[in-house]
């Protein structure tokens, strides 16, 4: 299936390439960001040193500006790269349904085909442009965050691993568990457009015999079952938000807690233990 949607890809394959290499800089970027900050407060601030605080003033603002222009170029090349694939398979689908036998047609049905074109090649175009952005981002930031921090603290960095496998078992099992909702949905939707179909084409016979009524009904009914469906799926997805809150800010506290532990320790001695910028950046 995905060589199959990988054809429509084309001449946007440059875009769908560089759209990777500029999240990997921007994600880079951002964790360098915090690293020189603490090299900032320990050495400039806490040293009482103006040069090292104008040196890694400096260093910063180079960082963020380049970190904007990628994220900027990121942007632009995965909305590119997204309206770009869905135009393609939208026209590649419908010279597909062109060769299509009668057979064919009547099996699927002109709303299933309908919903294809439209709302499946829209969620198509929408997953692409997050999986080659935040499906880049959000790994490389995990991996390299985590080694900086472990470069940092390596006992205070076990704090963020073990978030991993609580985020990871929660979200995927909120997904596995609204899946078939979804499913049930887009099935539904064919039915909608089939509803909708059947009666503009059939207008005149429906005004003539004054079944305007039912058709409203029937086209009621159906809407309140994508309705429930959506509702029910919204309701189970919107604990996504809460578990991820929940897992950063047990961290921080962790972090702010034994980080502090460990200053205290060390007096704010970067050869005896964690500093204030180190505390900081993690």
């Amino acid at each position: 299936m995905l060589r199959t949607l990988g054809r429509s890809l084309r001449e946007y394959k440059k875009v769908s390439i560089l759209t990777p290499v500029a999240v990997v800089i921007e994600g880079i970027l951002e964790i360098l960001i915090p690293t020189v900050m603490a090299s900032l407060i320990d050495e400039g601030i806490s040293g009482g040193s103006m040069p090292a605080i104008i040196k890694f003033g400096l260093i910063l603002l180079l960082c963020s500006l380049c970190s904007l222009a990628a994220g900027f170029l990121a942007g632009k090349f995965a909305a590119i790269a997204g309206a770009g694939f869905a135009k393609n398979l939208r026209h590649d689908e419908f010279e597909k349904v062109q060769g299509f036998s009668f057979t064919n047609i009547d099996r699927f049905s002109t709303g299933s085909i309908i919903t294809r074109l439209t709302t499946d090649v829209t969620n198509l175009q929408n997953a692409y442009s997050m999986i080659i952005r935040m499906g880049v981002r959000a790994p490389i930031m995990m991996v390299v965050a985590w080694i900086f921090s472990f470069r940092i603290s390596p006992s205070i960095s076990l704090v963020f691993l073990a978030c991993i496998p609580i985020l990871a078992i929660g979200l995927c099992g909120l997904a596995v568990y609204v899946h078939p909702v979804f499913e049930r949905v887009f099935h539904t939707y064919d039915k909608l457009n089939n509803v909708v179909d059947e009666n503009l084409q059939g207008i005149r016979v429906v005004k003539s015999y004054t079944r305007e009524s039912h058709e409203i009904t029937k086209f009621g009914r159906i809407s309140q079952r994508i309705y429930k469906d959506f509702s029910k799926a919204d309701r189970v997805m919107s604990f996504n938000s809460p578990l991820m809150m929940v897992c950063v800010y047990v961290s921080m506290i962790l972090v702010a807690w034994m980080g502090a532990k460990q200053i205290v320790a060390s007096g704010n001695n970067a050869a005896l233990g964690l500093t204030t910028g180190d505390l900081t950046a993690l």
